[in-house]
């Protein structure tokens, strides 16, 4: 789970004003495919780590995590604290997609990127404008913004809703 390099302010403060919308949108475009499909879905929240976070770090929030779930009030704050100085990860969704024996893993960011950045490859975690030497960053989808500059929501639908059937033609279809 690669997160998007950006390359400036201005593509960053774009992608805030699309990212949630857009992930809103791509779950409820995926419970109605799901609600038409033979695949059954399961959510599951994952911890996404920088490449930074070492292994150690990762088990120790873990045991702290796990501990501060059954902690007496007098070890909360200690707990807290603790957590406080070490690094967090960013949640991360991934779509357990399930049909027979068949189980398909989709991580929803990288859906939430393909719908909000150019030509972005959610098998590399980058924009296939990088893959042709621009080492830039993600370029955010401008279309997806009306001529103000505010969210299109109907064009943010429609994308949302390509991406998910896109899923769902690339499905398995050995087992229906």
């Amino acid at each position: 789970m690669a997160m998007p390099k950006f390359q400036d302010l201005v593509t960053w403060q774009q992608a805030e004003q699309l990212m949630q919308p857009a992930f809103i949108r791509l779950v409820d475009q995926l419970r109605k495919q799901l609600d038409q499909s033979a695949w059954k879905g399961t959510y599951e929240d994952v911890p996404v780590w920088s490449d930074a976070v070492s292994a150690d770090d990762r088990a120790r929030v873990t045991q702290l995590q796990t501990e501060l779930k059954t902690a007496s009030p007098e070890d909360i704050d200690a707990i807290e604290a603790a957590l406080a100085q070490l690094p967090s990860p960013h949640p991360g969704y991934l779509l357990h997609l399930q049909q027979n024996e068949q189980t398909i893993t989709v991580d929803l960011w990288n859906l939430c990127y393909e719908i909000c950045f150019q030509n972005y490859d959610t098998a590399s975690g980058t924009s296939h404008a990088l893959t042709q030497g621009n080492s830039q960053g993600v370029k955010i989808d401008t279309t997806l913004f009306d001529e103000a500059g505010e969210v299109d929501w109907n064009r943010l639908d429609r994308k949302a809703q390509q991406v998910v059937e896109q899923v769902f033609a690339g499905l398995p279809t050995g087992n229906r």
